[in-house]
């Protein structure tokens, strides 16, 4: 199948209207949200520096390409909306894939909200000092782990999460249109800061040390208990060393199913694709290519931009705005608004389609209620799916940003496990159609390797290794999460034990 026609929703069938293009800026959207602008001060300069983030983005980066020429190879085989639900389900069962299933939901589906909550911290960076226009001078309603949440960032973020779920609703080819306007903004405002940063003298390599990141842990308790004094003039503790190099290394690289789980979003939208599948490996290759530049950009200018960047994260600043407006001033705030805004929407866009695709799947399979199944006849949207997104994804706004690092923690188990099973499905099924190279077969054992092993460092606590494995509010919400997965598990149990298969598109 090498060319796909329209073809209309009575059958419940979506519609075909996603070009290479708009693919790609799903992808590239989904990959590049809040994180490659706020997680340079709040985790990787700290965790990693400059040098363990690079490292730990290029090595996740081409593991990442092991895993996508997987899909690659699956996609034909099963081309419907599900990705690698659609795949387990066939290759290993309905119970594997109920498994499988449920935690990409939680890989997909907690993106959104965690863009929806840095609406406010972007509106707060740009301001100015002290300055929270959107609280519209009133009092916090309340108080989550610290955090003060107001009604005006509320209500804003809940309107940004209505509105894009509303454009997906009426039409895929609409949001990708959008898309990609969005997209096309975020890398060309990038590309300028990089540029800037290449020719300005205020960039220098001075300032990227400690190249290896710092004990952020002790730095922490220390400005604890410096109590009302400097506190971006506490010490820090350098890695050093092999065992704090790899630490630095491996606290970044234990996330990059997180960082780059956005290519693995290109399955779910197969079955609306108006392309030749054999453009699929290449799509997925730019995407994460251009993620991989962004975030190792982004992260290098926070540093070399910034004298003395441990200062600015000790003191909570926002260290990418900070170095641009170093750079260019006013323009710089500017540009990285522009690059941030249009990172935080393209997310929440790219992450919506995904998951309403992945639950509209498994409600026509059974996993979940049936209304979840059904298509708009209009559109040609999974409207239901999409409206139960909406409506978890609004959650975020009431929640606040405290929780953006549990949901980064979330949504890196929930890629990995995907990635495993997609890395299994691959295994079976190169052996039961005998059509896969060796090249394919040595890739899918590799990255099944490379998928355990992000499992392995996410939730086993490693002697030596700090800033590593999960904190303990994670730990929570994936066992309650699991809870939870079980709950519907034994509600579905009479069907999961039955037998149905999808055909394979030889």
């Amino acid at each position: 199948m090498d060319k796909q026609t329209h073809t209309g929703t009575g059958n419940g069938e979506l519609k075909r209207q996603l070009s290479p293009t708009y693919v790609w800026a799903i992808a590239f959207g989904c990959i590049i949200g809040w994180g490659s602008f706020i997680n340079p001060g709040k985790k990787f300069l700290p965790n990693s520096g400059v040098a363990g983030t690079a490292i730990a983005m290029l090595l996740g980066g081409l593991v990442m390409v092991i895993i996508a020429f997987m899909y690659a190879y699956m996609v034909p085989k099963y081309p419907v909306a599900g990705g690698e639900f659609a795949f387990t389900k066939n290759c290993f069962g309905k119970q594997a894939a109920f498994f499988c299933g449920w935690f990409l939901v939680v890989a997909y589906l907690t993106n959104v909200p965690m863009n929806s909550t840095a609406i406010g911290l972007i509106v707060d960076g740009l301001d100015g000092p002290g300055q929270r226009i959107l609280s519209f001078g009133m009092s916090p309603l309340y108080t989550i782990a610290g955090m003060d949440i107001y009604l005006g960032e509320m209500l804003f973020a809940m309107a940004i999460l209505i509105l894009f779920g509303y454009l997906n609703i009426i039409g895929v080819h609409k949001a990708g249109f959008i898309q990609t306007i969005l997209t096309v903004l975020l890398v060309s405002s990038v590309v300028v800061l990089f540029v800037s940063a290449l020719v300005s003298s205020k960039a220098k390599g001075v300032n990227l040390a400690p190249v290896w990141g710092f004990d952020y842990d002790k730095a922490l308790a220390a400005k604890i208990a410096k109590e009302g004094g400097d506190l971006a003039q506490v010490a820090v503790t350098p890695h050093e060393g092999p065992s704090g190099i790899m630490t630095a290394i491996l606290a970044t690289f234990a996330i990059t199913p997180w960082a780059y789980v956005g290519f693995a979003s290109i399955p779910q939208e197969a079955e609306e694709f108006n392309f030749s599948f054999k453009k699929v490996s290449f799509i997925m290759v730019i995407s994460i290519a251009f993620g991989c530049f962004v975030y190792t950009s982004n992260n290098t200018i926070a540093a070399a931009a910034v004298e003395n960047w441990t200062e600015q994260v000790m003191a909570g600043e926002w260290v990418v705005l900070v170095a641009a407006e170093n750079l260019l001033g006013v323009f710089g705030k500017i540009l990285v608004g522009v690059g941030v805004s249009c990172a935080v929407l393209s997310g929440i866009m790219g992450f919506y389609l995904a998951s309403s695709r992945l639950m509209l799947s498994m409600g026509r399979e059974g996993y979940l209620p049936k209304w979840f199944g059904k298509v708009d006849p209009k559109h040609g949207t999974p409207k239901n799916a999409m409206l139960f997104c909406i409506a978890v994804s609004l959650l975020g706004p009431i929640l606040g940003r405290e929780a953006l690092g549990w949901f980064v923690d979330m949504s890196s188990i929930g890629a990995s496990i995907g990635y495993m099973f997609t890395s299994l499905c691959t295994i079976v099924t190169a052996k039961r159609c005998g059509d896969a190279t060796k090249l394919i077969k040595v890739m899918a054992w590799t990255s099944l390797a490379f998928s355990i092993i992000f499992m392995g460092l996410q939730l086993i606590p490693i002697p030596g290794l700090t800033g590593v494995h999960f904190e303990l509010p994670s730990y929570i919400m994936f066992g309650a999460w699991i809870a939870l997965g079980v709950v519907f598990y034994f509600k579905q149990r009479r069907f999961l034990t039955g037998k149905e298969e999808i055909s394979v598109n030889n």
